[in-house]
């Protein structure tokens, strides 16, 4: 069944794709929620004057996100933790909202918690990770943070 997502949905699409999904999904999740319609003659033509509309928009978005990684990838991002007496192992783990407050700290931007995902198993020792956040549905910034002890 082809589908028109009304907003972005994960690993399926982004707002105003048109995509092809099993009749059950459709039926009984994305159309039920408001996150999609069927893809009709007339929805189509709606969804290809929304995309006219908005590709200017987008341009000038895109280009923000690309600056913002930018400054992302450049800067230092810095998250405390509570270590215990040994010096290096921390209480609990570093998730993505912790880095996303360090973002905001450090750079005054904010970023979406769910966006962010950060590499490998779960931080528990001080030093130097990678994660990576979706800024924009074409671009995707690798940037690098220190968890440091407070």
């Amino acid at each position: 069944m082809d589908i028109i997502l009304k907003q972005d949905v994960d690993n399926l699409g982004y707002r105003d794709d048109l995509v092809t999904v099993k009749n059950g999904y459709a039926r009984n999740f994305l159309i039920p929620k408001g996150m999609a319609v069927l893809a009709t003659s007339s929805a189509q033509k709606v969804r290809t004057e929304n995309l006219k509309q908005r590709a200017h928009r987008e341009a000038k978005l895109r280009e923000e996100a690309e600056t913002l990684g930018a400054k992302l990838a450049a800067g230092v991002i810095k998250v405390g933790a509570k270590v215990g007496d040994g010096g290096s192992k921390i209480f609990g783990s570093v998730n993505n909202i912790q880095v996303a407050e360090a973002v905001k700290a450090a750079l005054g931007v904010e970023l979406d918690r769910k966006k962010i995902i950060l590499k490998g198993d779960a931080i528990k020792e001080i030093g130097t990770y990678t994660a990576t956040v979706r800024l924009h549905k074409d671009v995707a910034q690798e940037f690098q943070f220190e968890v440091i002890a407070e």
